[in-house]
């Protein structure tokens, strides 16, 4: 498998792919292919500028989609402990973030993947035999692949606007984030920046000084809006939208703006309850409208979607107020040279600016070869690939990559901006990893879906099986035997058995439980995410089961602050039901006995607890647990010596039995044998 451009979309498919194919124990050679000296960043998060913000909250520039908090926990734990969802962190700080989860990654997945770091770039593709392809490379090798993944991110603009005689000029800067590209700027030379999206914001942060005088040029001379400082919850369009003609759904959004800035106060709830539906407006959209948008609507769409972070808005403002930052709507006609160096840059209605250097904002190129990159050139000249909608990135099935005929005849896929054309809302974190998450599972599917030789399962220490290999199984039954006899520890075994198998359902599970109830330290919502996610694709009827308990109690303890109830909460009423089908699951029963390991379920006067113990006595057949159990119940009950003759049979067979020494003590001092119970 290869994967081209290790930025963020490329960081975030192998992370994906790294995880399933560990889950499904799918032997994988992953190779990425970018010149980058460190993966996940890109050119986005290459940027060391502390002001050079996230222009999306914390909460909404996770991994994993399944988990939107992860990014936020990983802040706390690197020295972030306030940090909010809210929050709009630095882009560096998310480099960094996508580093570490990818490495973490590669490492739970060593032993089924192995990860190659390829430092070069990709210039070319062509069919190999048995209909894998070719990658040739920058260096002068080739790589050949079962699958590649183009994750190569925006093309880069050609600056189309710019006239000849710009061009010409060694202060034109086209590329300002090549390495290096504004080091000749003086401290004192003014500066024109073309355009005025996110990308002039960013130019102008770094700009800014006293002595200088930044000027930025676009036709409408319009900046980025800022996000909120309390954001509002999103407000959803009406619907029947994408039946619309689009002079009619431009006429329904404006009065669904209207309105929601009338009851709210704040337009932007309107267009954050947009967003899930953007994609599939814009496919009901036929060229001639979608033509129409761009010409028309897309300066003031860009404008407000995609928003500046509050306090990048606040150092913007100042800037604009001290006259060092000067925003201007108009056209830049020629360029010609002053005799101290510097340009004249005449505008199209006659105004000149005087300004040192020249430095294109423009943003990314929207066809996919816009940058003349020979890898994205020759895929579509050699008809490997073909344009998408009215030339935007490429064609696609789901990400699959369609030739020139429209045909799906190789694996190659595509992700992000690349896929601009065809879905528009694809550029964002939130969109990426979705994408990467199903690029991931259509590489995997035939391979998951191959006839595996059928072998017998390990089981736990009650006969029970595990969906695991026999490593991991082991682990699993250390750490069971752990929480059995209420011992210290176990969540590293756990731990243990899901570095052995990353796709080991109950492993994660066990570890979300003690980390919710008994403070272990793991990452409650990343293990609950994982199990949820390995469940679903290798667990049987009881793991499935055990999961959906465990995943009802920690969501109804956060949802309700951790109030008593009366015993039919969700997360109790799921596992009783669970114990009738599976009475033999300890670890379960566990749980629902309060004893000195678990909360166990709501139930104030015990008769739940006994009735459990109860009912499920045939199917441990006077296992010493169960007896520990039912002991503790018993003198909960008040039937003391019964609890005593109960607790020393079970510490007879198993002399660590916490639950059999916890209630033996309670006999000891419910019957006043307090020197017996001393001893």
């Amino acid at each position: 498998m290869a994967v081209v451009g290790a930025g963020a979309a490329g960081a975030l498919v192998a992370v994906q792919l790294c995880e399933a194919a560990a889950r499904r124990r799918i032997p994988l050679d992953l190779v990425l292919v970018d010149p980058a000296p460190e993966a996940g960043r890109g050119t986005a998060y290459a940027t060391e500028v502390p002001e050079h913000r996230l222009n999306v909250p914390v909460g909404g520039m996770s991994c994993y989609p399944d988990d939107p908090g992860h990014f936020r926990r990983w802040l706390c734990r690197h020295g972030e402990s306030t940090v909010t969802a809210a929050d709009f962190a630095s882009r560096y700080r998310y480099g960094s973030y996508l580093a570490d989860t990818l490495g973490r990654a590669v490492i739970t997945a060593h032993g089924t993947v192995s990860v190659r770091r390829l430092r070069t770039r990709a210039t070319g593709c062509a069919d190999a035999a048995g209909g894998r392809l070719e990658l040739r490379l920058a260096d002068g090798g080739t790589v050949t692949a079962d699958s590649v993944v183009l994750a190569t991110g925006p093309a880069t603009g050609l600056a189309g606007w710019a006239p000849a005689e710009l061009v010409a000029s060694d202060r034109f800067v086209p590329r300002p984030w090549t390495p290096g590209a504004l080091d000749a700027i003086g401290e004192s030379d003014d500066v024109l920046l073309v355009g005025t999206g996110l990308t002039a914001v960013d130019l102008a942060l770094v700009l800014d000084r006293p002595g200088r005088t930044v000027h930025a040029v676009s036709r409408g001379g319009l900046l980025p809006q800022p996000h909120a400082v309390a954001p509002l919850p999103p407000v959803p369009p009406p619907p029947g939208l994408a039946a619309l003609p689009f002079h009619r759904l431009r006429r329904e959004l404006t009065r669904h703006f209207a309105a929601t800035r009338r009851a709210h106060g704040d337009w932007r709830p309107a267009l954050d309850g947009l967003r899930p539906e953007i994609v599939r407006l814009w496919q009901g959209l036929s060229d001639d409208e979608r033509a129409e948008f761009l010409g028309r609507d897309a300066t003031l769409w860009n404008v407000h979607r995609h928003r500046m972070a509050p306090s990048t808005a606040e150092t913007i403002a100042r800037a604009r107020a001290a006259r060092r930052l000067r925003v201007h709507a108009g056209r830049v006609s020629s360029a010609a040279p002053r005799k101290d160096g510097g340009l004249i840059v005449s505008l199209a209605d006659g105004r000149e600016l005087p300004v040192a250097w020249v430095v294109d904002c423009t943003g990314p190129g929207l066809r996919a070869d816009a940058g003349g990159d020979p890898l994205w050139s020759g895929l579509l000249s050699d008809g490997l690939a073909a344009p998408g909608p009215l030339g935007i990135g490429v064609s696609t099935d789901g990400g699959r990559l369609l030739d020139a005929q429209g045909h799906l005849e190789r694996p190659l896929f595509t992700l992000g901006a690349s896929r601009r054309g065809e879905l528009w809302e694809t550029t964002a974190i939130p969109e990426i990893r979705t994408q990467a998450k199903e690029i991931a599972e259509a590489v995997l599917a035939p391979l998951t879906s191959a006839p595996r030789p059928v072998r017998r399962r390990p089981t736990d220490q009650f006969g029970l099986p595990l969906s695991t290999h026999a490593a991991a199984a082991a682990s699993f039954r250390c750490g069971l035997a752990r929480v059995i006899t209420v011992r210290a520890k176990a969540a590293e075994s756990f731990a243990r058995a899901t570095e052995l198998d990353p796709g080991f359902a109950l492993g994660h599970a066990a570890l979300a439980l003690l980390g919710h109830e008994c403070g272990a330290d793991v990452d409650v919502a990343r293990e609950l995410a994982d199990a949820q996610r390995s469940v679903r694709e290798r667990g049987d009827e009881r793991e499935r089961s055990f999961v959906d308990v465990v995943t009802r109690r920690i969501r109804e303890h956060e949802a309700h602050s951790g109030a008593a109830g009366d015993g039919t909460g969700d997360g109790d009423t799921a596992l009783v039901d669970h114990l009738g089908r599976f009475p033999a699951d300890a670890f379960a029963l566990g749980i629902a006995v309060p004893t000195i390991a678990f909360s166990g379920v709501a139930d104030l006067d015990g008769t739940l607890a006994l009735g459990l113990v109860e009912r499920t006595a045939p199917a441990y057949e006077g296992h010493w647990f169960h007896t520990s159990l039912l002991s503790f119940v018993r003198q909960e009950q008040g039937r003391i010596e019964e609890a005593g003759e109960l607790a020393r049979a079970a510490l007879a067979a198993q002399p660590a039995s916490g639950h059999a020494v916890h209630a033996l003590a309670h006999v000891h001092y419910e019957s006043g044998e307090h020197r017996a119970g001393r001893d």
